[in-house]
């Protein structure tokens, strides 16, 4: 009789099986925390919504694409 013949995978493949379930756990963890991530504000607006001018105007503004006195010409412009 021999022992452990039958068995299937030795210490090796026990050590790949761990890291295949282990990575399998964390990419699941990863999607999940990455689809409902709540603290993320999208960069665009989603399709069919559309942006307000003066949130535009004031991203713009806090990017330093325009100076402070476009800022408020255009701001009087657009109320």
């Amino acid at each position: 009789m021999m022992a452990g013949v039958g068995m299937g995978f030795s210490f090796v493949g026990l050590f790949f099986m761990i890291l295949f379930w282990g990575v399998l756990i964390l990419l699941a963890v990863w999607l999940v925390k990455t689809l409902f991530n709540s603290n993320s504000q999208p960069q665009h607006p989603q399709f069919g919504q559309r942006e307000d001018a003066g949130e535009i105007l004031e991203r713009r503004y806090a990017r330093g694409e325009i100076t402070r006195d476009q800022y408020k010409m255009m701001r009087e412009d657009i109320n």
